[in-house]
């Protein structure tokens, strides 16, 4: 069957705001057809670029953890978002590239499905386990938990070809001036779906039906 319509969907997995929308949007692909294909946007890809964004450790968690907050107010799962777990967690917090790798690494093994599986599972040890997904292992260990096989998903996390593939989104989100995430962006129109509800979203979409 031909999807109705085709959706880039640029995430990170640290962004709670992208928790928040990736369960409507599994939704509202089933109800509406949808092609969605996962693009990998990671906001800051190392300990270093994290302190040049938020400054010291103990404020970035801060100050992260007060967009938690907002976000988890406009949440459908707000259980789900621990903000005091993560604010007694002993590590820094982390950067999504680790994360990014595996999302992609999970699509080699088993397509857009395994992506966005491995997104959702990597999002909730996040926000409501207070694990540490900068920490390869701790990917690894996800991967397994979500049913792939782990002697393939451990040599495509490190596979220089992966790198490449989160790379190749990064540009993809500059070619298309993607700046922020949840990006949605429907490919027959070009227009963007607004970040909200399940309702506003599926208004959106059927205007662009239409």
């Amino acid at each position: 069957m031909t999807a109705a319509l085709t959706i880039d969907f640029f995430h990170d997995v640290v962004c709670c705001w992208c928790f928040n929308i990736s369960s409507r949007m599994r939704c509202l692909a089933a109800e509406f057809g949808l092609d969605i294909r996962h693009r990998t946007f990671v906001l800051q890809a190392s300990r270093g670029e994290m302190a040049a964004r938020w400054g010291a450790p103990c404020q970035a968690r801060e100050i992260i953890l007060g967009h938690w907050a907002a976000c988890r107010q406009a949440s459908d799962r707000p259980e789900l978002v621990d903000i005091e777990a993560m604010r007694k967690a002993p590590f820094d917090y982390p950067h999504g590239m680790t994360a990014a790798l595996g999302c992609k690494a999970a699509e080699r093994l088993g397509g857009p499905g395994a992506h966005w599986d491995l997104f959702d599972r990597v999002q909730r040890a996040h926000l409501a386990e207070a694990r540490n997904i900068a920490d390869p292992d701790t990917v690894l260990q996800l991967a397994r938990e979500s049913g792939l096989e782990s002697g393939g998903f451990a040599r495509f996390l490190s596979d220089p070809a992966t790198a490449c593939a989160v790379e190749a989104d990064r540009q993809l989100a500059r070619a298309q001036q993607v700046r922020s995430v949840p990006a949605l962006i429907i490919r027959e129109t070009g227009s963007r779906l607004a970040n909200g509800s399940r309702e506003d979203l599926a208004a959106q979409l059927r205007h662009a039906l239409r």
